[in-house]
C-alpha cells in the first residue's frame, strides 16, 4: 500500500508539469514532507461537462468553481481529500480506509469501479514511504525517483453529495481521492509487498480523458512505479519520527547513515 507520501512542489511546478490549464488552488500552500490520510493533496484531473461526473445530480466544477460546458473541459490542478467517498456512502467517515485501490479490482470492485470509469486523475508526489519490518521494529524508508523527477500516481476521484448541506454551498460535494497500487517486485518488494501505479507523461492524456472508458486499454495504461518507462526508483532508511503525522519538514527525508539502502 501507500500510506504516506511527499507533496512538496510548488503549485506552479504543478500546473506546468502537467500542463494544467485551470487552477482550482488559487495559492501556494506549505510544502508536506508528511502527508497522511484525510489530508487534502493535489490532483491533476479533467471534469467533464454538464451531467459528466455521473448523474444530473452530480457537479460540473470548473477552477472558478462554476459549471463546465462540455467543450470547455480543460486539465485541472484542484485539492482534494485523500480517502476515496463513494457517491453511494450514507456519510464520508469510511474515506480514511480508503486511500489505496488495487489494479487487480479497481475496474469491478463497488467502491472504485464508478470513479475509475469516469473519474480517474494523477496524483502527484516527490515520493513516499513505505516501512520494512526489522529488529521486532519497522523502519520506514522514503522511495523516489532516481532523477529526482514527480511520481505521476494513477489515481481515482468521486464527489459525495452532503446532503445536509444547500444546493449553493461550497461544502455540499466532498472531493476525494485513493492511489491505484499493484504488486511490489524487484528493490521495493523487499521493504513492502505493494508499490503505486505511475501514469507516463505520454499516457497522461488517455488517462484523463473522463470519454476513455476501455478497460483493458486503462489497465495497460498504468504502470508500476518500479517500471523503468516510470523514471525507475531508488531508497533509503529514514527516521522513525516520520510515525507520527505531527512531525513534518525536508528532515524526515534525509537518510540515516547507519542502514545502507536495499536497493
Amino acid at each position: 500500500m501507500c500510506g504516506r507520501f511527499v507533496s512538496a512542489r510548488k503549485r506552479l511546478e504543478l500546473l506546468e508539469e502537467f500542463a494544467a490549464e485551470r487552477d482550482s488552488v488559487g495559492e501556494d500552500r506549505d510544502a508536506d514532507y508528511n502527508v497522511a490520510p484525510t489530508k487534502r493533496i493535489y490532483t491533476v484531473l479533467t471534469p467533464r461537462g454538464s451531467g459528466g461526473h455521473g448523474g444530473t445530480d452530480s457537479p460540473s466544477i470548473g477552477g472558478s468553481g462554476g459549471a463546465v460546458p462540455p467543450e470547455a473541459a480543460e486539465r485541472e490542478l484542484r485539492l482534494v481529500r485523500w480517502g476515496l467517498v463513494p457517491s453511494w456512502a450514507k456519510d464520508k467517515s469510511g474515506g480514511a480506509r480508503m486511500i489505496n485501490a488495487r489494479a487487480e479490482t479497481v475496474a469491478v470492485k463497488p467502491s472504485f469501479r464508478s470513479a475509475f470509469a469516469k473519474r480517474r486523475c494523477i496524483i502527484p508526489a516527490d515520493g513516499y514511504y513505505e516501512w520494512q519490518a526489522v529488529e521486532k521494529a519497522k523502519q520506514p524508508y522514503y522511495i523516489y525517483r532516481t532523477d529526482g523527477g514527480i511520481l505521476a500516481f494513477a489515481g481515482i476521484y468521486e464527489l459525495w453529495r452532503d446532503a445536509s448541506v444547500p444546493d449553493d454551498d461550497e461544502r455540499a460535494w466532498y472531493w476525494s481521492a485513493a492511489i491505484i497500487t499493484t504488486d511490489a517486485t524487484d528493490g521495493i518488494g523487499r521493504i513492502h509487498d505493494r508499490t503505486p501505479m505511475v501514469i507516463a507523461p505520454e499516457s497522461w492524456a488517455d488517462w484523463l480523458d473522463p470519454a476513455n472508458n476501455e478497460k483493458e486499454v486503462l489497465l495497460a495504461t498504468m504502470l508500476p512505479a518500479t517500471s523503468p518507462g516510470a523514471g525507475g526508483l531508488t531508497s533509503h532508511p529514514v527516521s522513525m519520527a516520520v510515525n507520527s503525522v505531527r512531525n513534518n519538514g525536508p528532515d524526515l527525508v534525509e537518510p540515516l547513515a547507519e542502514r545502507p539502502p536495499l536497493f
